[in-house]
């Protein structure tokens, strides 16, 4: 009986836990998405284009070589290089984005459920913090060729502190991180979040909430 709880047991350790993983580990050298197939049901990933009509262009994107519209309200632009944007990166668990910023520009509050993010400031000098799920934040002043790191599901921000435009490289650890931008989430959702919820979570009258939902609605970023 020993024997085979110390058996178990070291079958638990050894075998990867999911929850330990990104996305899984591919079972092929390739998987180019097909991404308007909606012949099949796919759980983590897009259906796989048949090897023979595969070529090179699959594998190279030059969809970050132009800097993004940041005249909006926030004054940056997020450019994705994700399976949606770049097939070739179907199952393969990694993505990338180049996000842009004007003086002053802030890429707000958000997290990214599926995937740790690491990046690189290119250009420019970027005030970046993450907030820990016991409400500490952990923050940093980055000039260019700096590196940052934040943990997977994190609520996190990026700040242009400087007087110039500013412009970091971001990697992922999912070829679809998704995105929880707490603004637009909380107040541009659809259906909305009923007033009474948000005024009793901010504590503020629902005059503040509704002027907050005007606002965000008319953004285009």
């Amino acid at each position: 009986m020993a024997i085979r709880v110390m058996f178990l047991l070291v079958i638990l350790i050894v075998l990867p836990f999911p929850s330990h993983c990104a996305d899984p580990d591919p079972l092929q050298d390739f998987c180019v998405g097909i991404l308007n197939d909606t012949s099949t049901t796919s759980l983590n990933g897009f259906p796989c284009k048949p090897a023979s009509q595969v070529t090179s262009d699959d594998f190279f994107f030059d969809g970050l070589t132009n800097e993004g519209n940041t005249e909006n309200a926030f004054g940056f632009s997020a450019t994705v290089g994700n399976v949606l944007a770049f097939p070739g990166l179907n199952t393969l668990g990694l993505s990338m984005n180049r996000v842009d910023f004007a003086p002053g520009g802030l890429n707000p509050p958000h997290s990214h459920p599926r995937a740790t993010e690491s990046g690189v400031v290119i250009k420019g000098k970027l005030y970046v913090g993450f907030l820990t799920t016991k409400n500490v934040l952990y923050s940093k002043v980055l000039t260019a060729g700096e590196m940052f790191v934040i943990p997977r599901g994190l609520v996190h921000f990026q700040m242009n502190v400087g007087k110039e435009k500013a412009m970091t490289i971001t990697a992922f650890n999912s070829h679809l991180p998704g995105a929880v931008v707490l603004p637009t989430t909380l107040f541009t959702s659809k259906p909305p979040i009923p007033d009474e919820v948000l005024t009793k979570a901010f504590k503020i009258d629902a005059s503040v909430i509704d002027g907050i939902k005007a606002k965000l609605g008319a953004i285009n970023y």
